[in-house]
């Protein structure tokens, strides 16, 4: 297994995007883009190879699945989009679908790669890959709710007129209408929330936190309203995950993975904090959560479950 080399399912703005970030990280080099449609990944790579005069080595082309053979990362975005008015959950049977034809594809030529799972609903999807699969959990994860979490840190950074990488807060839970956001330990470089909040001459504390929580729920709505989808965040989220395991980062980030056991919760895949590295999810994390938070947990991962009943993978 070649953790330089990386493999992209799904060429659309997504896939594109995801690739380009990874692309410029250069983390990889090796790349392999798939989609249904060849002409478009054989296009995609051809339009990305014309930037490496300015950016790191890396080779980049269309392929197959016998091509991710010695993948270290697979990268799944292929699905049917988000449309303005859905849910994620509103995807859920298509793309379910999608991964009953990919991930037998992938495991055929390759089960020892990192399966990380983008398209939506990414906490549904993430389990029935890791069921589809047959692979150990610490090796198929979603990206959760870490494009979650770094609006969360956008939104108070730019609230409170901070740096938005001195803001330290999670969202956790459902990649969705239910997650949540942990401000029982949110932190603006270890002063806590309310204390800086009051530095800054804020006050009622309770309704704006549902008014940035609402809001960071709401943005991917907004964003595909305007402009049909989103990806550039999702891109660099990505990213952010593949260097925890590329480096060795040991670097703690709300991906969707299988918890069994931790905060009341079982055989579900959910956000939470968890430490990646080059053994992928290495680590859960149990942080301390308010009795409200852990009880809206429990709620979002109630709403998982059922998810995966109406699909008959529980």
């Amino acid at each position: 297994m070649d953790i330089r080399k990386v493999g992209i399912i799904g060429c659309g703005m997504v896939g594109s995007s995801t690739a380009f970030a990874l692309m410029e990280s250069g983390l990889f080099t090796d790349m392999i883009l798939i989609d249904v449609n060849r002409d478009r990944a054989v296009g995609e790579a051809m339009d990305l190879s014309h930037c490496l005069p300015y950016t790191r080595p890396v080779e980049i082309r269309a392929g197959s699945y016998r091509d991710l053979a010695d993948c270290g990362i697979i990268v799944i975005t292929a699905g049917v989009g988000q449309k303005p008015g859905e849910t994620r959950m509103d995807c859920i049977q298509n793309n379910v679908k999608v991964l009953r034809s990919i991930v037998p594809s992938i495991t055929e030529y390759n089960k020892d790669a990192f399966l990380l799972v983008v398209s939506n609903p990414v906490d549904v999807l993430s389990y029935v890959a890791y069921k589809l699969s047959g692979m150990p959990s610490n090796r198929v994860f979603g990206s959760g709710t870490v494009l979650d979490s770094a609006r969360l840190k956008f939104i108070l950074g730019r609230r409170l007129n901070v740096d938005p990488r001195s803001v330290h807060a999670f969202v956790i839970g459902e990649h969705g209408d239910s997650e949540l956001a942990v401000w029982s330990s949110a932190n603006i470089s270890g002063i806590t929330l309310d204390k800086y909040c009051a530095h800054c001459g804020y006050a009622r504390h309770e309704d704006n936190k549902k008014k940035l929580e609402n809001e960071v729920k709401n943005s991917a709505y907004e964003i595909i309203d305007r402009k049909g989808a989103t990806y550039y965040g999702i891109a660099a989220a990505t990213r952010r995950i593949c260097e925890s395991i590329v480096r060795d980062e040991h670097s703690i980030m709300p991906v969707s993975t299988l918890v069994s056991g931790h905060y009341g919760i079982d055989d579900v895949y959910i956000s939470v904090p968890s430490l990646i590295g080059s053994g992928g999810v290495e680590d859960i994390l149990d942080i301390d959560l308010d009795p409200q938070e852990s009880n809206a947990l429990i709620d979002s991962a109630a709403t998982l479950k059922t998810a995966l009943r109406s699909i008959g993978f529980q």
